[in-house]
């Protein structure tokens, strides 16, 4: 069984890991956090350190692979974007919760997770690094490109397109055949019946454009901006 690392501690990274055990195809040897401090034990795993320490901890625990846990779309890529600095080689695992029904000829990247009680209908695409949370589900010939996430109880039609970077929040319904934009966020509890732009906010039944949104701008409930104040430079010294 390959030793593996969970990058992001929160309340998230501790779903991820539960998925991961579930699983059962890989051991988790702890935690890169750079907000908590190391040697602190989050479900009886270790902080092992920050992303700047991960060559180190590789060769330590012959760290074969690892995951990214942070439920933000624009964040996941960022820490994405450093650990591929940092580790160019790095390997990047995904992982289904036993509990989700995944159907015939589906096919999801590296990074993706799929959690507990998930539903993916046949000749759908999942991209890289995506997320379907919770009891959500994927229509028949989806298609959710890379770093793009489905919340808790989000049920879409078949025939799906979400873009890049665009997330789905709590219980929102989409019907058949519908194409959303990339880095677009559709509001917890809407119905989208028509297509939607590129980088707006839509809410409502049916969804309408709110307003245009800034790329990387928050949009998960008391979501932390942390990853956008730690320096660049760091990753050239």
């Amino acid at each position: 069984m390959q030793n593996i690392i969970i990058f992001g501690a929160s309340g998230h990274g501790s779903v991820v890991l539960d998925c991961i055990e579930k699983e059962g195809k890989y051991k988790v040897v702890g935690f890169i956090d750079s907000f908590k401090k190391k040697g602190t034990i989050i479900n009886g795993y270790p902080i092992l350190g920050t992303e700047f320490d991960l060559p180190f901890l590789i060769d330590k625990y012959n760290i074969r692979g690892g995951i990214v846990a942070i439920g933000d779309n624009w964040i996941r890529n960022s820490m994405v974007e450093r650990i591929n600095k940092i580790s160019p080689n790095f390997s990047y695992i995904s992982v289904v919760h036993p509990s989700a029904e995944v159907g015939k000829e589906v096919q999801f990247g590296v990074g993706t997770v799929i959690m507990p009680g998930v539903i993916v209908n046949a000749n759908s695409v999942i991209g890289n690094f995506c997320l379907l949370n919770t009891n959500s589900s994927l229509g028949h010939d989806g298609f959710m490109q890379n770093f793009s996430s489905l919340a808790p109880k989000t049920c879409t039609g078949g025939n799906l397109i979400l873009g890049k970077y665009s997330a789905l929040c709590l219980g929102v319904n989409v019907i058949d055949s519908i194409t959303i934009g990339e880095h677009t966020v559709v509001g917890a509890g809407s119905l989208v019946v028509g297509n939607l732009d590129s980088n707006i906010l839509a809410f409502g039944s049916p969804a309408k454009k709110i307003r245009i949104r800034d790329i990387g701008e928050p949009y998960m409930s008391g979501r932390k901006n942390k990853m956008d104040v730690i320096p660049l430079y760091k990753l050239e010294q």
